[in-house]
């Protein structure tokens, strides 16, 4: 999230950045991570106590992926000026009506496919939107901007250390319910991270 937000996105104070798959790991880290910034934060969750939740680490707003008009209820949280950056964790059907809501010279963060659907996004959003789309692959960055990885890293360890940012651990369980672990995060059930226990 904050390679994302800081190395990609170049996320500003009072910009307004929008988070799918807002009450997982990565999103609960990047709405931390955008109030940190000083930006205005827009979480979208899938069910009132994954919204709430989002509240408890610091959304300004949340909104729903089924249920929202999309165009009318980002027009009014953004003053009709649109989306300046979204952390997408999830793709499929919430992509498209995001890049229609983009603001000029806004960043489409692609994190991530945890719906499974890889969107189909048409090229002239981005050209008349003047938008970018951004990708976002952490092990390559990690992998080849090594330094900027140790740095990213230790500057993560002093904002947490501030207890400016703070871990959403959902469960802790022994190395070998690994498979129930990965059978809950499939089934969406998990808020944060599930950590094993070696």
């Amino acid at each position: 999230a904050y390679h994302a937000l800081v190395d990609r996105a170049n996320l500003q104070k009072n910009e307004t950045l929008l988070v799918t798959g807002a009450s997982g790991g990565v999103g609960l880290a990047a709405i931390q991570i955008g109030k940190y910034l000083g930006a205005k934060v827009i979480a979208v969750a899938s069910s009132p106590e994954k919204r709430a939740f989002c509240q408890k680490y610091g959304a300004d707003e949340v909104l729903d992926y089924e249920t929202e008009k999309w165009k009318e209820k980002i027009s009014q949280l953004t003053d009709k000026e649109g989306i300046n950056v979204v952390l997408d964790n999830v793709g499929g059907i919430c992509a498209e009506p995001l890049a229609r809501n983009m603001a000029w010279a806004g960043r489409y963060l692609v994190v991530g496919f945890t719906s499974g659907q890889i969107p189909q996004i048409p090229f002239n959003l981005p050209l008349l939107k003047g938008f970018s789309i951004v990708g976002v692959f952490f092990s390559s960055f990690a992998k080849i901007e090594k330094e900027k990885y140790r740095q990213n890293m230790q500057t993560i360890a002093q904002i947490f250390a501030k207890k400016q940012i703070r871990q959403a651990i959902y469960e802790v369980l022994p190395l070998q319910n690994a498979v129930q672990a990965l059978q809950k995060i499939a089934n969406r059930e998990v808020l944060g991270k599930i950590i094993l226990e070696v």
